[in-house]
This record gives C-alpha cells, structure tokens and sequence, in this order.
C-alpha cells in the first residue's frame, strides 16, 4: 500500500482547522501531519515535517497567504500548496498560481472533491475551484497572456468532435476523473484527447485550454 500523501493545515481559525482534520481523517489515503494559526508558525514547523501538500488560507494575521507561498514551499522542501479561502478576487488568484500555488480552491468546497484535489495537486495536476475559472481566465487576458491564435491557414478548429467536448469541460474547470464521468469514457482516454488538444492547439498547459477556448467563444458571439 502506498503511504499516505501528508498534509499541513495554516489558518488562524482553530474550528476550521479541527473541521479539516476530521474531515480529511475520513480519508485512508491522507493524513494531517501538522497545523499552524499563520505563517511563522508555519515556517518554524515545516522543515522537519516536510508535508506533500500544504493548504493555506489567505486571510492570516501578519504576512497574507499568497505572500508567504515562496517561503513556505522553501521552508517544507517543495511543498504542493493549495490555497483554501474565501477569497473569490481574481488578483489573489493571479497572485496565487504566479508565486507558486498548485491551486486555489475556495472554502465552500464539497469534502470529497476537497480529498481529489489534494490528490490531484500531489500527482502536479493544477486545482481551482470552478467557480474562479471564469476569473482565471480573464487574470490571464489582463496580464497579456491571451491564448494564441491558429495560423490562417489552419481550419477554424482542428481538433475531433470529442475533443472539442473535453476542451469544453477543461473551460469549466472539471478535472479528467470529472470529464470521464461527464462524457462516460476512461480517466486514460481523457488524458490521451487533453495531450492531442494541447498539442493541436500549440497550448502549454490546461490553463492556455481554458483561455484559449474562452476567447474562441467570445469571438463566435455575434
């Protein structure tokens, strides 16, 4: 049996963090490993515990969560962080993924996929609720970071009827597991139709997908 992926809770509200720590006891696969009230704490804790995925909240006393990932994540030797917070502005969700967060999730999230995306973030896979999809996406655009366009001679799309279908549910911020439920295929064939999109389209990674058909859209509207 695999050990189980470790996880470091920071948040200054003690209730949530004994919510987490029940909740994600539940879960065989996961164990809490440790927890701290902000980010000194944290960065005095970290190095000997050295957790798979840390979960941060952004509204800490003293230095903000988004502005202490960098040190957290060199503190606990590399360190998946996701932040977990209310905060639903689309800058602290820019900031967030630039200084080095695997995801961002908002705290109104369902146990179970709370559990997957922990998972999901371990494996290197980006998380992000998707309710800020939408603003993740427009962070992107304002930074200059639009999705590139076909070449003229390209068909308006080149990708097959079913990719088109997984690139839809990419822009909705639904994970492979989700699109494989969504579409009743296997986990394996999504991940085979997101590398022949991404390879299609010249993108880098799911989030230029998500921009990129975002901005398609837009421009199909009359």
């Amino acid at each position: 049996m695999n050990d189980p992926i470790t996880v470091f809770l920071v948040d200054d509200h003690t209730l949530l963090r004994r919510g987490l720590v029940a909740l994600l006891a539940q879960y065989s696969d996961l164990r809490v490993v440790g927890e701290a009230g902000d980010a000194a704490e944290a960065l005095r804790l970290l190095p000997a515990l050295r957790p798979g995925v840390i979960l941060l909240d952004n509204h800490l006393p003293g230095v903000r969560g988004i502005d202490a990932i960098a040190g957290l994540r060199e503190a606990s030797h590399g360190s998946r962080v996701i932040m977990l917070t209310v905060s639903e502005d689309e800058q602290d969700l820019a900031t967030a993924l630039r200084h080095g967060a695997q995801g961002y999730l908002l705290k109104t999230i369902d146990g179970e996929l709370l559990a997957e995306a922990i998972r999901r973030a371990m494996r290197g896979e980006p998380v992000v609720s998707p309710e800020m999809m939408g603003k993740l996406v427009a962070a992107f655009q304002s930074q200059g970071a639009p999705a590139p366009e076909l070449p003229p001679d390209e068909p308006a799309s080149p990708l097959s009827p079913r990719e088109e279908e997984v690139l839809r549910e990419i822009a909705r911020g639904a994970s492979n597991k989700e699109i494989a439920r969504t579409l009743d295929i296997a986990e394996t064939t999504v991940k085979i139709h997101v590398q022949h999109i991404l390879r299609k389209l010249g993108l880098a990674s799911r989030v230029q997908a998500a921009v990129y058909a975002s901005d398609r859209q837009r421009a199909e509207q009359p």
